[in-house]
């Protein structure tokens, strides 16, 4: 009985803070202060949210009109496109939380995260929509299409700075200022990945190399 309701509350309290993306939305400086100092948000919805990013994002893939996106399904690999939307993420949470921390910011690394996926929130509301209106509209009025993406990213940028103000308590400035940082550093790491794995490789066919001449030789 006990367990049954304490499930019965974990599944309230996550679609509670799952729910409370909308309230960010339309709220962002008072609902971001809240989602990580008052404890409104939590990573598991966080983490639904992103889901329904990557989600909307193939599905537009699919089934999007070939007016507006054109590209040949069979040549898409899921998880490589997956990939490059995670990737990023992480870059972005990693880059911004570490300059920050060195420049008192007060967000921790899982709430850099958690904001971030909150602030993407605009994005599957307005595409899973426009993922069925784009079979309905005609080329010529693709324009009513473009502008909801449009304002579906800038929303969601929007918010996403709006989020970092609040959870690292910066100004304006200071907030514009650390998110082009961050974006230079999400740069650096990619840099410094490459040449991390270019090196790997380089000593990796060298082994190789020297192990296929001692057996040609003996």
């Amino acid at each position: 009985m006990l367990a049954s309701l304490k499930k019965k509350e974990t599944y309230k309290h996550y679609f509670k803070t799952l729910r409370y993306a909308l309230y960010c939305m339309t709220h962002p400086l008072d609902g971001f202060w809240d989602l990580t100092h008052e404890k409104r948000g939590s990573v598991s919805a966080a983490n639904t949210i992103l889901a329904l990013v990557l989600i909307t994002r193939i599905a537009g893939l699919r089934y999007t009109s070939f007016l507006f996106q054109k590209i040949y399904w069979p040549d898409i690999n899921i998880f490589l496109y997956c990939s490059s939307i995670l990737f990023p993420l992480a870059l972005w949470c990693l880059g911004n939380w570490g300059l920050t921390t060195l420049f008192d910011g007060k967000g921790r690394l899982n709430q850099v995260y958690m904001a971030t996926c909150y602030a993407m929130a605009p994005y599957p509301l307005i595409n899973i929509p426009l993922i069925f209106i784009s079979n309905l509209v005609t080329e010529d009025e693709g324009s009513f299409y473009t502008v909801l993406v449009t304002i579906s990213l800038v929303w969601a940028g929007a918010l996403i700075i709006a989020a970092m103000m609040q959870i690292h308590e910066y100004s304006i400035s200071k907030t514009i200022f650390f998110t082009i940082a961050s974006i230079f550093a999400m740069l650096v790491i990619t840099f410094i990945l490459m040449l991390f794995f270019t090196m790997i490789s380089s000593g990796v066919a060298y082994f190789v190399s020297m192990g296929k001449e001692i057996m040609f030789r003996y």
